[in-house]
Order: C-alpha cells, then sequence, then structure tokens
C-alpha cells in the first residue's frame, strides 16, 4: 500500500503546499481522499493522470478540501474519461456534483459537447461519466482485494451545534495489502475515529496547530473542537494503537518550528512519524 501526499496544506494559500489531497493506492487501484487546490496538477506530478482514479472521497465540504474537485473533474473529462467515477463523501456532496455539472460548468461543457459532434468525435455528457453519493457510515467501496469503511468523526458539529443536515465529516479505513490505513481529515477525538484508527498501520491525520502554537483561547477552541493539533493527533493514534502517525493539513510554520513539532509529538508518541510534505510517497 502507498500514500502519497498530494496536498498538505490548509485554508490559507501557502506556496509551500497545496490543498489537502491523500492518493491510496492498494490492490491496484488509485483511491483519491479529498480534492484541495491544486490536486489536478499535483496527482499529474506523481504520476497519474486525474482520468485515471478508480474513486474519490470526500472527508468534507471546506472549501479547501473540495475547492481543486471541478478542476479534477473536468480534466478527468477532458482528457478522455468516459469510465464512470463514483464520488463519495458526506451528506450535500450529490448536490455539489450536481451544481458542477448544471450551473458552473454548463457553458463549457455545452461548448465542448458541441465541439466534440463538430468533429465526429462524440462524448459523453460529465453526468454521465461521475457518479456521486451521500454516505453514512459503513463499507461504501466493496471490491475483492479492497475494503473501504467510512465513519463519522467529529470536526466541529457538536461545538457549533450544528446537525446532520447542516454539517457532516466522515473518516475512512483502507485495508488492502494485508495493511489497514485510516484517513481521518480534520477530525478531533470522538466519534467513529478511534475504530476506524483501531491497529492501524498508518493514520493520516490534521495537525494544523502545534502545541506552542496554542496559546489563546481561540487557540485552544480550534484545537480542541474544531481540527486536532498536533498533541490530539499524537494522542489519537496512541489511543489507537496506529503504526504510523503522518501529520498533514499543516499551517505555515518555518522549518525550525516543524522540527519542534516534530519533537513535541515524539516525545509522547513511540511510533514512526512523518510530518507531511507535498508529493512525499510513504510506502505502508
Amino acid at each position: 500500500m502507498k500514500i502519497t501526499l498530494l496536498g498538505t496544506g490548509g485554508p490559507r494559500p501557502d506556496p509551500a503546499r497545496q490543498g489537502p489531497a491523500t492518493l491510496v493506492e492498494a490492490a491496484g487501484l488509485r483511491l483519491l481522499f479529498d480534492a484541495g487546490r491544486g490536486v489536478a496538477t499535483q496527482l499529474v506530478r506523481a504520476g497519474v493522470g486525474p482520468q485515471d482514479l478508480d474513486a474519490v472521497f470526500l472527508t468534507h465540504h471546506h472549501f479547501d478540501h473540495i475547492g481543486g474537485l471541478g478542476d479534477l473533474l473536468m480534466a478527468a473529462w477532458n482528457n478522455g474519461r468516459t469510465k464512470p467515477l463514483n464520488v463519495y463523501g458526506p451528506h450535500g456532496t450529490r448536490n455539489i456534483i450536481d451544481s458542477l455539472f448544471t450551473r458552473i460548468y454548463a457553458s463549457d461543457i455545452r461548448f465542448r459537447i458541441r465541439e466534440a459532434e463538430r468533429l465526429n468525435t462524440p462524448i459523453p455528457h460529465p453526468a454521465d461519466v461521475f457518479r456521486s453519493f451521500d454516505i453514512e457510515t459503513g463499507v461504501i467501496e466493496p471490491n475483492p482485494q479492497i475494503r473501504v469503511e467510512a465513519g463519522s468523526v467529529e470536526h466541529g458539529s457538536h461545538a457549533l451545534e450544528l446537525d446532520e443536515d447542516e454539517w457532516n465529516a466522515v473518516g475512512y479505513r483502507i485495508e488492502g495489502d494485508d495493511r489497514a490505513i485510516a484517513i481521518a481529515g480534520d477530525a478531533v477525538a470522538g466519534r467513529d475515529l478511534g475504530r476506524l484508527a483501531l491497529d492501524a498501520d498508518a493514520l493520516v491525520i490534521c495537525a494544523y496547530l502545534a502545541g506552542d502554537e496554542i496559546v489563546d483561547d481561540e487557540d485552544r477552541f480550534l484545537a480542541e473542537y474544531i481540527l486536532a493539533g498536533a498533541p490530539q493527533a499524537a494522542q489519537i493514534a496512541i489511543d489507537a494503537g496506529v503504526r504510523q502517525l503522518v501529520l498533514t493539513h499543516i499551517r505555515q510554520k518555518s522549518a525550525d518550528s516543524l522540527e519542534a513539532m516534530a519533537h513535541e509529538v515524539r516525545k509522547v508518541y513511540g511510533g514512526d512519524l512523518v510530518i507531511g510534505e507535498d508529493l512525499l510517497a510513504i510506502e505502508v
């Protein structure tokens, strides 16, 4: 199993880090988790065409996690994708995909379909290629060689008093090639995350703030209720018995600050630690 960190940044534009996106390759399949800014270009840099993916999974609908989704799907279609591709995500995913094709890119789609007709090379409408699914918990991508399970994770809904129709976030567990990894998104501890990460060979999780950056009430609120900082990510990995901790979704930091964050985590977490960088490939 191979993990490629396509984008390890967050909502603030960072020249060194593209938006959150993680490629998992297992059992001959290429699975994309989240589609932040620059994801299509990052895939190409990693040697994978946007048209060559086998499934796309979204953890939640913050703009930094879906900002590159439209570009990704349209690039795959423009590059000749005709085989159906499933896009999974929490409640509201189907509406997002429908809006991309019926509103945002409707004129572009009309143009390209008409152009293909004039060239006698007809192409399908992207709505017939990209199929979207609002998911809940459970196994959502059954395959003889691989198993993908979705579970509910906590990413601000409790603290902000948002019900499931207003806000929802999911994490994933991928099992294949005799390995198991968990993709947490921006989750803090709670809900199904501990089960998804239990005894995993690797956990990919947000580490937006280092411990020494959590200095005021706003920082503490973010780290406790909204998106995990490095200290909580480490504790989640410890509690779940994770063998390798991969930190991503990192706010801009100097090299010294990143090294200090790594030292902070290693003081409490005894497994392998990876501080994410864009296009870093990890064999699990």
